[in-house]
C-alpha cells in the first residue's frame, strides 16, 4: 500500500503531472493519496474580500493563521474545490476514486491549539489564540480501510475533527504520517519543491532512523520535522518514508526509482 502527500507548491506548479504519475499506480495498487494546497485557499480567500494572515513560529516556520473566515474559505477550497479536481482528474484517466476530509467517517480527530506561540514583526515573542488549527491525535480507518478493500484510491483533504464536532486546519505533512502510520503503509511518499533532505546542498540518500537525531540541526526547519515524523513513521510500523521532487515529469516514479531520501529502520 502507498500514502503519497503532495505539498501546496508541487500542486501550483505540477499537479498534472503527479496526477497522471499516481494515476499509474493507482489502478493496481491500494493508494491513499494527501494533499496541501494553502496558495489556493490564499487566492480565493482574497476573491471573497478575507485577507490571508500568518504568523511565524519560534523556530522560523511560517504557516497560516486560520480564524472562523478564513476557516470557511479553508474548507470550501480544501473539501471542495482541490479535492474534487484531484478526484475528478485521477477518474478521467481510470482510478476509482473517493474524495474525502478527516472530518468524513470521522477520520482524523484533532485538538484545536488553544494558545500559539509566534513572532512578531518587531522579533518579539508573542502568545495569541490558536484560532481554527489543530494537532491530529486520533486516526480512525475504519473508512478509509473500507473504501480502499473496495479497490477505490482515497484522495484526503487536510481538515479534521474535534471532540465538540468543529472542523480544524490540520498540517498535510502530519496527516500523511499519522495516516500511513496507522494503515501500516509499504511506503510514505513526500513530494516536495526540494529533490530529498539536502546537506551542504547534497542529496542525502538514505537515513536510518538510528541517524536521524545527527542529522537534524544540519537541514532546515521545515525538513528536520519531516525527517523526525518519518522516523516515528518508520518505528510505528510504515515499511519506509521517501522524501523526493513533486516537480519532475514522473514524480512517483521518480520517488520510488530511488531519486530522494528514504528513511528506513
Amino acid at each position: 500500500m502507498y500514502v503519497v502527500k503532495v505539498g501546496g507548491k508541487v500542486v501550483d506548479k505540477n499537479l498534472g503531472n503527479v496526477v497522471e504519475s499516481v494515476s499509474r499506480f493507482a489502478r493496481t495498487s491500494p493508494l491513499v493519496f494527501i494533499h496541501g494546497g494553502g496558495n489556493v485557499v490564499t487566492e480565493f480567500c482574497r476573491r471573497v474580500g478575507v485577507e490571508p494572515k500568518f504568523v511565524t513560529s519560534p523556530e522560523g516556520i511560517r504557516s497560516r493563521y486560520t480564524d472562523k473566515d478564513e476557516l470557511e474559505v479553508y474548507v470550501m477550497v480544501m473539501a471542495g474545490k482541490l479535492n474534487k479536481e484531484i478526484v475528478s482528474s485521477l477518474v478521467s484517466k481510470g482510478v476509482k476514486c473517493v474524495g474525502i476530509s478527516g472530518a468524513d467517517g470521522p477520520t482524523l480527530i484533532a485538538e484545536r491549539k488553544k494558545r500559539i506561540v509566534i513572532v512578531d514583526e518587531r522579533g518579539r515573542k508573542r502568545v495569541i489564540d490558536g484560532g481554527f488549527t489543530g494537532k491530529v491525535v486520533e486516526v480512525r480507518v475504519d473508512l478509509l480501510k473500507t473504501l480502499l478493500s473496495l479497490g477505490y484510491t482515497v484522495v484526503i483533504a487536510p481538515i479534521a475533527i474535534d471532540s465538540e464536532g468543529t472542523m480544524l486546519n490540520v498540517d498535510a505533512d502530519q496527516v500523511a504520517f499519522k495516516v500511513a502510520s496507522a494503515l501500516k503503509a509499504d511506503k510514505l511518499v513526500i513530494l516536495t519543491d526540494v529533490p530529498g533532505v539536502l546537506i551542504d546542498g547534497t542529496v542525502v540518500k538514505e537515513v536510518k532512523v538510528g541517524e536521524v537525531e545527527g542529522i537534524v540541526s544540519k537541514v532546515g526547519a521545515g525538513m528536520n520535522r519531516k525527517l523526525i515524523e518519518a522516523s516515528n513513521a518508520v518505528v510505528s510500523g510504515v515499511g519506509e518514508v521517501i522524501i523526493s521532487s513533486g516537480l519532475v515529469e514522473d514524480p512517483l516514479t521518480n520517488a520510488l526509482s530511488g531519486n530522494g531520501t528514504v528513511v528506513r529502520g
